[in-house]
């Protein structure tokens, strides 16, 4: 069945909800992340709005001789970032998939985590409340150029500003908080239908995944992040003081799962692949987990946020191994206005929310995990 819902929520005032701090909002207030059926993504209904054909396609013409080199950060089941002075990786930094990642590992990155909300922020984000909370603001204010506003209003910058993004509060992690270890990423299509018994959401690691109650979501209590406040969101509200909460549903976490995942992959341009990605499995993971997490727009003031963008940059990283010129060409809409052309030299922004390790770039930098800006890759 075709399901169609609005990518952007209303601001909420704080006046208008009560209990903030230990009751979760009613669903309705979070809204959806704009998506549509498998069957529909299977059948390129709603995906065919705009003629990506006619767009040009750039090649890159020689690799950079500027790059940025990862910090070299000791690390305890991953080798440190190398990149070599053609640009090209010598010695890529491995992402380790959850259930491959130690007990060891996995405390040490939640445990990072908190660290970032127990730190006062960068006062480059206002009104953000602490560190963590930067990387919220920063998604939430870039939130209408960074997403499709429709299946008809795309822009195709979204895989690539994610990863830019999800890298970035590596990079913060690393700098801010001494985290040493191998980055995780979490396999999500093999927890289909099931999330809440996903190995990430136990009282040890990122809490639990709770249903909703009264038609509300529920404030998380246990793991790392119990009790957390937040103030950003729901949509681009501010000073806005509730509870990380969630609010499962497995319907919707089914379809996450194989038949997205292939339907995705057998995409051969770009521009029909990222379609797909971010109206299937990327909307219904965060459709799924509910609560803030289907909250388009302020989404990351879940910590799980992390593990699911993780999830979807393996994904375009694994569909450009199928093909070389998947990190050499790039088209599509740079916009979801107009629907600019999407090239190599495309401006991507991140508002210097790593410092010097994340000026703006071009797609040409973020489009290969192995070369430019980057240097890692998935250790399967």
């Amino acid at each position: 069945m075709k399901a169609s819902v609005a990518l952007f929520v209303s601001a909420v005032s704080a006046a208008s909800i009560p209990n903030l701090h230990t009751e979760g909002l009613p669903l309705s207030t979070f809204g959806q992340v704009h998506h549509i059926s498998i069957e529909d993504a299977i059948a390129k209904l709603d995906l065919s709005g705009t003629n990506f054909t006619i767009l040009p396609i750039s090649e890159v013409k020689a690799v950079l001789d500027d790059f940025f080199s990862l910090s070299e950060g000791k690390m305890s089941t991953a080798s440190v970032s190398n990149t070599a002075a053609d640009g090209n990786c010598a010695n890529p930094d491995i992402r380790f998939e959850w259930d491959n990642y130690s007990t060891s590992d996995k405390k040490a990155f939640v445990n990072a985590i908190q660290c970032l909300i127990n730190k006062p922020p960068s006062g480059k984000f206002a009104p953000a409340k602490n560190r963590y909370e930067d990387l919220v603001r920063l998604h939430q204010s870039y939130s209408p150029n960074i997403h499709s506003k429709s299946t008809t209003q795309q822009t195709h910058k979204f895989l690539l500003w994610h990863r830019y993004y999800v890298w970035a509060f590596e990079q913060i992690l690393r700098d801010e908080c001494g985290f040493d270890r191998a980055m995780p990423w979490w396999d999500e299509k093999k927890w289909a239908g099931k999330f809440a018994q996903a190995t990430i959401f136990t009282p040890e690691y990122f809490g639990s995944l709770p249903g909703p109650k009264n038609n509300a979501a529920v404030c998380v209590n246990d793991g790392t992040f119990a009790g957390l406040q937040l103030s950003l969101g729901p949509g681009m509200s501010t000073n806005n003081p509730h509870c990380l909460q969630r609010a499962v549903n497995e319907q919707t976490t089914v379809q996450t799962g194989q038949n997205a995942w292939n339907t995705c992959m057998s995409r051969t341009s770009y521009p029909d692949f990222h379609s797909c990605v971010e109206f299937t499995f990327h909307a219904q993971g965060h459709n799924g987990v509910g609560g803030v997490m289907a909250d388009a727009i302020a989404s990351p003031g879940d910590p799980s946020f992390f593990m699911h963008h993780l999830f979807v940059d393996y994904a375009f990283r694994k569909w450009q191994l199928d093909d070389p010129k998947r990190t050499t060409t790039i088209s599509g809409c740079a916009d979801n206005q107009n629907c600019a052309p999407l090239t190599m030299d495309t401006m991507v922004y991140i508002g210097n929310i790593c410092g010097e390790k994340c000026p703006d770039l071009k797609v040409r930098d973020l489009l290969n995990t192995q070369s430019g800006h980057f240097c890692y890759r998935y250790n399967y």
